[in-house]
């Protein structure tokens, strides 16, 4: 099993996550919730490097420097329904990426259930909870190990 470089990256409000909303985003915090995933990737041989941030063009900064990165872990919060900007980085890259939400986002008001990069990512994991950071892990580990023995 190769050493795999996973570019985690968070966006607005997740900062709050433990605190925010606690019924629909659940009591676990980010901090938690990081050093839980990066001691799991740590066992399979995965570094993680997390970036979080409510302001856009960070983000967009972080997907145009992930070139070191195997591949891109995303909860683009809200910005998931309203930017464009996010999705122009990701094509602008051609980095694969999978798309995680806390939340079952389709289960919610009529205006999250769009995604401007769902259509563009490598698969989309929605109202799992923060299990669905874990098993976009597997899953990227999974499919990079393939890509490595084919």
């Amino acid at each position: 099993m190769a050493d795999y470089k996973i570019l985690l990256l968070n966006g607005p409000n997740l900062n709050l996550l433990g605190n925010r909303e606690p019924n629909i985003y659940g009591k676990v915090t980010l901090d938690t919730l990081l050093d839980q995933l990066k001691k799991k990737a740590k066992k399979i041989k995965t570094n993680i490097t997390h970036i979080q941030s409510n302001h856009e063009h960070i983000l967009i900064e972080a997907i145009h420097q992930s070139i070191k990165y195997d591949y891109i872990i995303i909860n683009p919060g809200a910005f998931t329904h309203t930017s464009i900007a996010l999705r122009d980085a990701f094509l602008s890259i051609k980095k694969p990426f999978i798309e995680v939400h806390i939340s079952n986002i389709y289960a919610r008001e009529k205006f999250r259930k769009h995604s401007w990069l769902s259509d563009i990512s490598n698969g989309v994991i929605s109202g799992l909870g923060t299990e669905g950071y874990y098993c976009a892990l597997i899953t990227i580990v999974k499919r990079l190990n393939q890509m490595h023995i084919s």
